[in-house]
C-alpha cells in the first residue's frame, strides 16, 4: 500500500468537504441551495440507520449487477466472434462506430414506453452503455494476438477453442479486465440516472424524492452514499483486476514499485 497516495488522497477529501463547509456559512451560496458538509454527513448518517435506506443500495446494486453481467458476457461472446475474422470486423466496423457513441440517455423514451418504471428500464440503459465498454476493449485484445504465436498454435494441430483458449484469451484477458472495470462504474451512473428520471427504485430515486420533498440534506446525503458506492466499486474491482492479472507484467511492476 502507498501511504503517500492515500495521505494525499485523505488530504484532497478533507479540503473538499472544508471548501464545501465554508461556501455556505459566508455566503458565496445561499444555504438553503448547499447546506454544508456537516448537515450533508449528519443526514448521510441518519439515512444509514433506516431500512429504506438500504433497500435502495439494493436495488441499485442489483440492476447493476444483472446490467454489467448480461453485457459482458454479450460483449465477451460478440467480441471474440468479431475479432477473430478479419471480414466481420470490416462489416461490423461502420455499424459499431455508428451506435456506440449513442447516449444511453436517449434511450429513456424507448425504455419507459416498453417496460415503464420496472427493473428492465434500468436494465436497458445499463446494458446498452457498458456493452460497448467491454466490447471495443475485447475487440482491442483480439486484434492484439502475436501472429506467430497463433501459427505455432495451428502447426501444433491446436483447433479453433484450443487457440481461443490458449492464445487469445492471455493476450485478451488484461484488455477485458479494462473494460470490465470501465463498465462497471458506467454501469453505476447509468442505474442512477434510470431511477432518477425514470423512477425505477434504487438510490437515484431516493434522491429525486428528496429534492420534490425539500429535503435538501438528505438530498445531498444520498449524493453523497453514490459517490462512497461508486469508489467502492472502483476498489472492487481494481482488487479484482490485480488478483486475475497476478501474472501479468504490469501488475508485477506495480507490485515491485
Amino acid at each position: 500500500m502507498n501511504f503517500r497516495q492515500v495521505g494525499l488522497g485523505v488530504l484532497g477529501v478533507l479540503g473538499f468537504l472544508l471548501t464545501w463547509q465554508l461556501l455556505p456559512l459566508v455566503g458565496v451560496v445561499r444555504e438553503q441551495y448547499l447546506p454544508p458538509a456537516t448537515a450533508a454527513l449528519g443526514a448521510l448518517g441518519t439515512e444509514l440507520g433506516t431500512s429504506s435506506f438500504w433497500a435502495a443500495v439494493g436495488h441499485t446494486l442489483q440492476a447493476w449487477a444483472i446490467g454489467l453481467l448480461i453485457a459482458t458476457v454479450a460483449a465477451i461472446v460478440l467480441g471474440f466472434v468479431i475479432g477473430s475474422s478479419q471480414v466481420l470486423r470490416r462489416l461490423t466496423n461502420s455499424t459499431i462506430e455508428f451506435l456506440r457513441p449513442i447516449p444511453s440517455v436517449a434511450l429513456i423514451p424507448l425504455a419507459v414506453l416498453l417496460f415503464g418504471n420496472r427493473l428492465e428500464s434500468s436494465l436497458m440503459l445499463i446494458i446498452y452503455a457498458s456493452f460497448w465498454q467491454v466490447l471495443i476493449q475485447v475487440l482491442y485484445g483480439v486484434a492484439d494476438v502475436d501472429n506467430v504465436a497463433m501459427n505455432t498454435a495451428k502447426s501444433y494441430g491446436l483447433n479453433w477453442w484450443q487457440r481461443i483458449r490458449h492464445v487469445v484469451w492471455p493476450t485478451t484477458l488484461p484488455y477485458l479486465m479494462t473494460g470490465l472495470r470501465l463498465g462497471a462504474a458506467v454501469a453505476l451512473i447509468l442505474a442512477i440516472t434510470a431511477e432518477l428520471v425514470i423512477g425505477t427504485p434504487g438510490l437515484g430515486k431516493e434522491i429525486a424524492l428528496a429534492q420534490s420533498g425539500s429535503a435538501i440534506p438528505s438530498m445531498y446525503g444520498l449524493i453523497l452514499a453514490t459517490g462512497i458506492l461508486g469508489v467502492l466499486i472502483n476498489l472492487v474491482m481494481r482488487f479484482v483486476e490485480k488478483r486475475v492479472l497476478s501474472w501479468h507484467s504490469s501488475v508485477r511492476t506495480e507490485k515491485a514499485a
